[in-house]
């Protein structure tokens, strides 16, 4: 599924070279520290269990990637800050007993902050057996692709006016 996945990122955007790439409930933080380790200029990891992301911390620095920052927050209290530049690719991968109302909030979040570059993609992993979360105003759905018991929601933020103008 990861590299299905990538597939699909390096389809839209050509390359991840110098992209800014956002990895929200990181987990292991294997998808943000993959998406570094394919040229991602700046990934920012954001997990809310303290061990966790110790460990990523950790794996960070034995890979010696620079440009990685590991955040230890809740998602949708993480996303209420200003994001220091918007990302152009954001990957949330909630654990599937969150409730679709927590990822809907982190995706309204993510376009209301401004942490979303015009054009940004977005994708969402959630279970396949259960309905998927809404896409907020200012998201445009993409594909939905299956595998196995996961699904792979793909959206793109809205362009800016002047996108829309060339």
């Amino acid at each position: 599924m990861r590299e299905a996945l990538f597939s699909a990122v390096e389809a839209w955007c050509g390359s991840l070279a110098g992209l800014r790439f956002l990895d929200l409930y990181a987990g292991s933080g294997a998808i943000g520290l993959e998406a570094r380790s394919r040229g991602a200029g700046v990934v920012t990891l954001v997990e809310q269990n303290r061990r966790t992301a110790g460990l990523i911390t950790q794996n960070v620095k034995t890979l010696g990637f620079k440009h990685v920052e590991v955040l230890v927050a809740d998602v949708v209290a993480a996303l209420r800050r200003t994001p220091p530049a918007p990302y152009d690719v954001v990957f949330l991968d909630p654990p599937y007993p969150v409730e679709n109302a927590e990822v809907e909030t982190a995706l309204g979040l993510l376009v209301d902050q401004d942490w979303l570059t015009p054009g940004a993609l977005v994708v969402v992993e959630r279970s396949a057996r259960g309905p998927a979360p809404a896409w907020p105003e200012g998201v445009t759905a993409g594909r939905d692709k299956k595998y196995g018991e996961t699904l792979l929601r793909y959206g793109h933020a809205a362009p800016t006016d002047a996108a829309l103008e060339e």
